[in-house]
């Protein structure tokens, strides 16, 4: 790659911007007031803004190895705590991806170095829905089920944080779980039932 080509492109990107609205630069200076946070994948074929319709402050975006929501993160949970807390977003989502190469590789035999801790959560999801996960027989499909069940635990975990449990009881914070398919370029739904999830985890899990 031509690293003078991305300047390049970025000179026009402005130019486009200035030509719509002239003091595009200025607005965009002035602040953020994004009405989401996207946390997900950092594979380069998933680019939060872009799939969703969305441009320049519009969404405050987290993105590291497989879309995780890990506690003992600090970049995670900072970034969730200033979006909840301080930007007051309205929805959090947490968006996986089919044919994600974290989570295949999360289910190999192989030592990945400095990998292995990361992708030992994933392994941990595995292991949670194990008995449904074996009785699939395409190996695919049975990939693309542990994204979307990762998606869950992933959604599960933010539903921990005790900075989206206040929100969701004060001001109704929504949390969704989406997987975007690679192949077709859409964005699913995975309608995950989070007032039955709250319900299930409060008794160890509520904060406070």
């Amino acid at each position: 790659m031509n690293l003078d080509k991305v300047f390049q492109n970025n000179e026009k990107w402005i130019k486009e911007k200035i030509a719509l609205n002239a003091n595009y630069f200025d607005d965009l200076g002035k602040g953020q007031q994004p009405e989401l946070l996207y946390i997900g994948c950092s594979d380069s074929r998933v680019t939060a803004e872009d799939l969703m319709g969305l441009g320049p402050g519009e969404v405050f975006v987290h993105r590291n190895i497989a879309n995780m929501v890990c506690g003992t993160d600090l970049n995670a949970m900072s970034v969730i705590e200033y979006a909840v807390e301080h930007l007051k977003v309205g929805h959090v989502v947490v968006c996986g991806h089919y044919a994600c190469g974290g989570v295949k590789a999360a289910m190999q035999s192989a030592d990945l170095g400095i990998l292995n801790p990361w992708l030992r959560n994933i392994r941990d999801v595995y292991r949670i829905h194990n008995q449904e996960l074996n009785a699939i027989d395409c190996e695919e499909k049975k990939y693309d089920r542990l994204v979307e069940l990762n998606v869950q635990e992933q959604c599960i975990n933010l539903m921990k944080t005790s900075a989206v449990q206040k929100a969701y009881r004060e001001r109704g914070l929504k949390v969704h779980g989406w997987v975007f398919d690679v192949h077709s370029g859409r964005l699913i739904d995975l309608n995950i039932d989070f007032d039955t999830i709250l319900d299930k985890i409060r008794e160890i899990y509520h904060l406070d």
